[in-house]
């Protein structure tokens, strides 16, 4: 049976897939990696290629990658990776993988939507964001039906837009970022050092705990005014929320109902809101449908 591998590499795992170009799925993992160590990443991908290979018992088809960062203008490697995972910018995984086709490679937030496209929230739309909401905020859009990339590959970076011009600079250069704003990564700070995550945060908020509620909200407040101004700028049909902070449901999705409609431009029609529906696997089931999708020719130099 044909299949393709979709492998998407985070801060700390890479999550993999083995699909049929049907969507069927045949196989999944979830590998760790030291990320002090220098290439552990690139060498847990190496071995889940060949264990995927093995279990299926044929090369795969196609083969797409997922990272941070925004890809090269040639679709074959990472160009910047800020901060982390060094050794990614650059790499080429065609002549890493030795794959005798070229293996694309997609921002992971881009990989994401294109998942949700295919299999999850976003089917069926033409104009669509999505945002993911964990460590930092992601960002992708559909636009018109094709994926946003821009002259060189920053399209979609929308957890990267300013909300407050005198806030922290983010590891974009970025001033008060939704990244800032809302990502995990500033949550001590937010929150005077009471909660390491946000879904610490979350938990009190539930129970009542009137300061973790006010952080909370205002968090989510910001996000609605993020995703009411994106609105305005994309014009979407549905945007979709996704990552780790997505999954607490209700305390996420019934507030942020109510702060994107106080703010969003009403012409008649409501945009959806829609809980992504792939969840950790949806950068991976991006990348497969890449692989699977993109002419060779893109990925060539």
């Amino acid at each position: 049976m044909t299949f393709a591998l979709g492998i998407d590499l985070g801060g700390s795992s890479v999550k993999a897939i083995a699909v049929t170009p049907e969507g069927k799925l045949l196989g999944e993992t979830n590998a760790s990696f030291d990320a002090n160590e220098r290439f552990d990443w690139a060498r847990r991908i190496q071995r889940i290629v060949q264990d995927a290979e093995a279990e299926q018992g044929r090369p795969a088809h196609a083969i797409g990658i997922s990272a941070p960062g925004f890809a090269a203008a040639d679709g074959r490697s990472i160009a910047v990776m800020p901060g982390r995972l060094q050794g990614l910018e650059g790499l080429n995984w065609t002549e890493f993988l030795k794959s005798p086709q070229p293996v694309p490679v997609l921002n992971d937030a881009h990989a994401a939507l294109l998942g949700e496209a295919w299999l999850g929230a976003a089917r069926g739309f033409k104009n669509v964001f999505m945002l993911t909401l964990g460590t930092g905020v992601g960002g992708a859009a559909i636009v018109d039906g094709r994926l946003l990339k821009g002259a060189v590959g920053r399209g979609g970076h929308l957890g990267h837009i300013s909300l407050d011009i005198d806030g922290p600079r983010d590891v974009c250069n970025m001033p008060g970022s939704l990244e800032v704003m809302v990502g995990n990564c500033t949550i001590e700070q937010r929150s005077g050092g009471r909660f390491k995550t946000t879904h610490e945060l979350i938990a009190a908020h539930e129970r009542g705990d009137k300061q973790a509620t006010e952080v909370w909200l205002r968090s989510v407040r910001a996000l609605g005014t993020a995703v009411a101004s994106l609105i305005n700028v994309l014009d979407p049909e549905a945007v979709i929320i996704g990552g780790g902070i997505a999954r607490s449901g209700a305390a996420l999705f019934e507030p942020l109902e109510k702060f994107v409609r106080d703010t969003e431009w009403n012409v008649g029609a409501s945009v959806k809101i829609l809980p992504a529906q792939l969840g950790e696997l949806a950068g991976a089931y991006g990348a497969a449908w890449n692989a699977l999708n993109v002419p060779p020719a893109s990925c060539r130099p």
